[in-house]
């Protein structure tokens, strides 16, 4: 089973796009539910991404993407 790591819609206000800036686990790397994965930038303000749960990380978007609220950037595979 996947669980897909969305940008939280909640994350910061207004609808711009951020751009990852850092993934905090590298590819193929087992996480637990709440460990940071990942960093994101908007106008200058970073954001950290947590895990919804744990399993195996698999990137699907790379760091300097631009990435909307609710895009899927990597999954967790149990």
């Amino acid at each position: 089973m996947s669980t897909a790591i969305t940008v939280p819609e909640d994350l910061w206000e207004g609808d711009n796009e951020g751009v990852i800036t850092a993934w905090l686990v590298d590819d193929g790397h087992q996480v637990s539910q709440g460990d940071l994965v990942a960093e994101v930038m908007v106008e200058k303000a970073q954001y950290e991404i947590e895990a919804p749960a744990a399993g195996r990380l698999a990137i699907t978007k790379q760091e300097d993407e631009v990435v909307a609220k609710g895009t899927t950037i990597a999954s967790l595979d149990a």
